[in-house]
């Protein structure tokens, strides 16, 4: 069983602050399916923070590290609810792993203003991705990345809205998507 055939597995994809993290927990809690947050999977595997990944070993460095990650989470046939990080649709294989073995991929979708003022509520565990400002970052980033979002995900959910809104409404598409 491959690809969108992965009834049990659910993916969430977006860009930092949209919720990825408590909506996975949630979703995974409604459907009674495992969670698991690829961001904090990957630091207990690496035994460190990713921040303290990147300072120590480069952006690039983590980014194979992730796409490893991603693999080794999206093997077999388990159910799963994951939550990605917001940046690994940028290596093209994550992209078709994303497709291949991800299920049922979400693109939790705020525009930038949104995701500026999330981040600026919690500056000091999100920091920069580049060093500029986050009012600099977050729209060039966001432009950068929305496509790749949208070209893995099988729907798209307003991440602006309540977050038990948001859980209902991805619910409902997997039942939806599942014929019940």
């Amino acid at each position: 069983m491959t690809g969108r055939m992965l009834k049990n597995r659910v993916t969430l994809v977006g860009y930092r602050a949209c919720g990825k993290s408590t909506v996975a927990r949630l979703v995974a809690d409604r459907l009674g399916w495992p969670e698991v947050d690829a961001d904090r999977s990957l630091e207990k595997r690496q035994r460190t923070s990713i921040a303290k990944l990147v300072a120590r070993s480069g952006l690039e460095v983590f980014r194979e590290r992730e796409a490893a990650e991603l693999v080794r989470l999206l093997a077999g046939d388990r159910a799963l609810v994951l939550a990605t990080g917001g940046g690994v649709v940028l290596r093209p294989e994550n992209r078709a792993l994303l497709r291949e073995r991800g299920g049922f991929v979400v693109y939790l979708h705020a525009e930038a203003a949104v995701l500026q003022a999330r981040l600026a509520h919690d500056p000091g565990n999100r920091p920069s991705l580049t060093g500029a400002p986050i009012a600099d970052e977050v729209p060039r980033l966001l432009a950068e990345r929305e496509p790749l979002y949208r070209e893995v995900a099988e729907a798209v959910v307003d991440a602006t809205r309540p977050v038990d809104a948001v859980t209902a409404a991805i619910v409902t598409l997997v039942s939806a998507r599942d014929g019940g």
